[in-house]
């Protein structure tokens, strides 16, 4: 992905991500507040020899005691050192839990011994702290006096006593709420770049152009009222909604340029907004002087009449079985060159009508007296209506719903386009939001969408 695409996720999912860090940060406070406050104290012991005089013997016995200080590192936290402590301090735990709280270290080169001690109670720290540099410097005096003599050759001399300290070590709550925040931020973007990888749905021009390399010539917003008055140029011809028709009319105008005038509108699957595509279509082709053939050739659920306000019982069933002549049922709509053909009755066999010899025929005559053709089809997936009638026409136009046609399924139409020989005209997105991340138009912004009528 390019690094428009990350932003892009960025906008998209920010809701998510803000929340995702604000409950990081809470689950980082809600472990602080849990937590017991530990106090660190500190005492330090110096480690050296008793004996010698001379350079060479100071030397020898300097290295000797840097050799010995891990050994007494390491006994800081044997029973040997911590009993006494125990025992003097009155402690309520045995040597291995006070061992847990303790941690002996040596600086490098040097030979000084600290311990450091944890405990809820930073006065029982330093006294326990200072007890064990205590009984540290008893245990080795013992440890090392050889046997028939008196004084031990290392000497121990506690040269810093702890103090209680004022503030806990632990938690720190200031870089636990950091680190919780950057955990919610990460899990955050995890889980909005996993959320967009697993998003199936067209959305954008670029999710069309990796599955077609035939251009996108519209892009429709969403009209929240689109239920209520579907054809919108006559509603509302400023409306931007009408004003992306008008676009649409342009672009269409330059796929004219093989000689084809006849376009089935079709879509993958139902309620994409192919039906109210098409008419305000062919009412933006009329409004530019264009001679234009309305047809509703969706013999399943027509809605084009509905739209329009005409009416629909007579229509091209009725011309395709030889009941009524075209001339009969052709309307004219508005103070407009353009002429709607209802579907009529819904037939029991709609494809046979529609592949038929006399629907050939009726395209060509249509073809020859119109400058524009379209016609409203049923949707690709469903049924085969579409795929027959646009082997008869100049060029298929299909609709794709953003936000809710899957790639899968327009896919699956262009195959099915393909598959009979038809060719594909443009691709028109339709319920294109307006603000946001998914936000697309030909130079004006589009607003937030929902679902589009048929």
């Amino acid at each position: 992905m390019e690094l428009t695409d990350y932003i892009r996720i960025l906008r998209k999912n920010w809701l998510i991500i803000v929340i995702a860090v604000l409950v990081g940060v809470g689950v980082a406070a809600a472990y602080s507040l849990s937590r017991t406050p530990l106090y660190e104290a500190r005492s330090q012991v110096f480690v050296s020899t008793q004996s010698g005089t001379t350079v060479a013997e100071l030397q020898q016995g300097n290295s000797f005691t840097q050799a010995r200080v891990a050994t007494y590192v390491n006994l800081v936290e044997t029973p040997i050192v911590m009993n006494p402590v125990v025992a003097d301090l009155s402690l309520d735990m045995t040597s291995d839990q006070l061992a847990a709280s303790v941690t002996a270290s040596s600086p490098a080169n040097t030979t000084l011994i600290e311990i450091s001690v944890e405990n809820a109670n930073p006065v029982l720290a330093a006294d326990i702290a200072n007890a064990l540099g205590a009984s540290l410097t008893s245990s080795v005096e013992t440890i090392e006096t050889p046997d028939g003599q008196d004084v031990s050759p290392v000497k121990l001399t506690r040269v810093k006593d702890a103090v209680a300290p004022s503030r806990p070590v632990s938690p720190d709550v200031p870089l636990n709420l950091i680190l919780g925040a950057l955990v919610g931020l990460a899990i955050g973007v995890a889980f909005a770049v996993l959320r967009t990888v697993l998003d199936n749905k067209v959305r954008t021009a670029r999710d069309i152009e990796q599955l077609t390399d035939r251009p996108l010539i519209g892009s429709i917003p969403f009209d929240p009222k689109a239920s209520e008055r579907p054809i919108i140029l006559h509603a509302d011809p400023q409306n931007v909604r009408a004003e992306a028709f008008r676009s649409l009319r342009t672009n269409l105008q330059f796929l004219e340029m093989d000689g084809g005038h006849s376009f089935v509108v079709t879509s993958s699957m139902p309620s994409e907004g192919k039906s109210t595509t098409t008419t305000n279509l062919a009412i933006a082709l009329a409004d530019a002087g264009k001679r234009v053939a309305l047809l509703d050739t969706d013999l399943r659920k027509p809605k084009v009449a509905e739209y329009l306000g005409i009416e629909g019982g007579v229509g091209l069933t009725d011309v395709l079985i030889g009941r009524t002549k075209v001339s009969d049922v052709m309307l004219p709509w508005g103070n407009r060159p353009l002429y709607v053909l209802p579907a009529g009755k819904v037939p029991p066999n709609p494809s046979e009508l529609l592949g038929s010899k006399q629907m050939a025929q009726l395209l060509e005559a249509f073809a020859r007296d119109f400058d524009i053709v379209l016609l409203d089809a049923p949707p690709l997936l469903p049924v085969t209506d579409a795929a027959i009638l646009a082997k008869n026409t100049s060029a298929a136009i299909l609709i794709a719903a953003a936000g809710h046609t899957t790639t899968h399924q327009l896919d699956r139409a262009l195959d099915a386009l393909d598959t009979v020989g038809a060719k594909l005209g443009g691709v028109v997105l339709t319920m294109v939001p307006t603000r946001g991340a998914d936000a697309y138009g030909y130079g004006y912004g589009y607003g937030s969408y929902s679902a589009d009528p048929v």
